[in-house]
């Protein structure tokens, strides 16, 4: 099974996606890591994002955020969720 790496920035954590950042920790499927800055001012300002494996997931909550990853990873097969 691949590790599937979710980061997050910490002002956007800061902006309100911590709460996505704490659901997503407790997933075992996920390495859910928190950096200073991802480069990636724009998106930081404008909404909740994370990069999952890279790319920019984006939502409007923080709950819309956690869905918009899970719905990421399901279209692009990477994701087998396990308990």
């Amino acid at each position: 099974m691949i590790q599937i790496i979710i980061e997050f920035c910490v002002s956007n954590l800061a902006n309100g996606a911590q709460r996505a950042f704490e659901k997503l920790k407790k997933d075992p499927n996920l390495d859910v890591i928190e950096y200073g800055c991802l480069s990636n001012c724009g998106k930081c300002a404008r909404c909740l994002y994370a990069l999952v494996d890279g790319k920019a997931v984006m939502g409007g909550t923080p709950d819309e955020l956690v869905d918009h990853i899970y719905q990421y990873l399901e279209k692009n097969s990477v994701y087998e969720k396990r308990d």
